[in-house]
């Protein structure tokens, strides 16, 4: 797998009680990891962001983090994306910093971050939460999408038969894009995995902005982990429906759900689930309801 994973020594200790474990109580062995660096992001040369990722489709994630941050909205916004001269202390290129040239006409940000963007930046969730819809070029409330419920309560199982890095290491998070038919089918469109659930989702976002696809209509977006505010803000910025979680939503990304129109779920473990916002655009099975 490259950059994104990393084989390392490790002590493993054995305690189950067995007789090989109190002859060999310590093992030596080799154990897999997901790799993680920093990326930074410049805007036409000028230093925007940094993050840590797990290496690989970066093209995405700084296209996915452009519309999250609401900068962009349409391909044609972004002219280019190269990766910057970087080496490390052997003279090998790092690929660690990417710069986005961006049309002309498409308003920079004043220096660093939008402050709304970060759940931990100190403001009010109303601030937060009108900071984001004055962002927003896409609206969720509009989109009749309708998922059989048994449809949602799969795709925690689905996400988790792609995860081809999480199997190697067990500590990637995983974003994935479907695509609800008609016949209440769902084809997977895309998945991501990183060490950052955020990063998951910015590329998964990215690469439906490189094939021309937003706003994403019609689609839910299946994560691996919790339901924060900045992931329903980042669903929500790209069009997104329906966001669902195997764990459990903060109470900022309820109300953000809400306010946008979303349909937003948590705990969906395959036979059980809890909708927080959104609800009707979930149906029964004809023989329950």
């Amino acid at each position: 797998m490259g950059r994104v994973t990393q084989r390392r020594k490790v002590h493993k200790f054995v305690l189950d009680g067995s007789p090989q474990a109190l002859e060999f109580p310590v093992r030596h062995r080799e154990d897999v990891l997901a790799v993680e660096e920093p990326l930074e992001i410049r805007l036409d040369q000028l230093s925007f962001s940094v993050t840590m990722r797990t290496p690989g489709n970066d093209f995405d994630l700084v296209a996915g983090f452009l519309v999250s941050e609401g900068v962009i909205w349409e391909p044609e916004q972004l002219v280019s994306l190269r990766f910057c001269a970087g080496e490390d202390e052997d003279g090998v290129q790092t690929f660690n910093v990417v710069e986005a040239q961006l049309r002309p006409d498409v308003v920079r940000p004043d220096t660093g971050r939008n402050v709304f963007t970060s759940s931990s930046c100190g403001i009010c969730g109303t601030d937060s939460i009108d900071a984001v819809h004055k962002s927003s070029h896409f609206s969720p409330a509009a989109d009749p999408l309708n998922v059989p419920v048994e449809t949602l309560a799969a795709l925690p199982d689905r996400l988790r038969e792609a995860q081809a890095v999480f199997d190697a290491t067990g500590g990637v998070h995983a974003a994935g894009l479907f695509r609800i038919g008609d016949d209440g089918s769902a084809e997977l469109l895309c998945l991501r995995e990183d060490v950052g659930r955020h990063n998951a989702v910015d590329k998964v976002v990215g690469w439906a902005l490189r094939e021309g696809l937003l706003p994403l209509r019609g689609t839910v977006l299946q994560v691996s982990g919790r339901a924060s505010f900045e992931l329903v803000q980042k669903a929500a910025l790209a069009g997104i429906p329906v966001l669902a979680a195997v764990s459990a939503p903060s109470s900022l990304a309820v109300e953000l759900a809400a306010a946008s129109g979303m349909t937003l779920a948590g705990f969906s473990r395959g036979t059980t689930l809890n909708v927080y916002a959104g609800h009707e655009r979930i149906s029964l099975p004809a023989a329950v309801g």
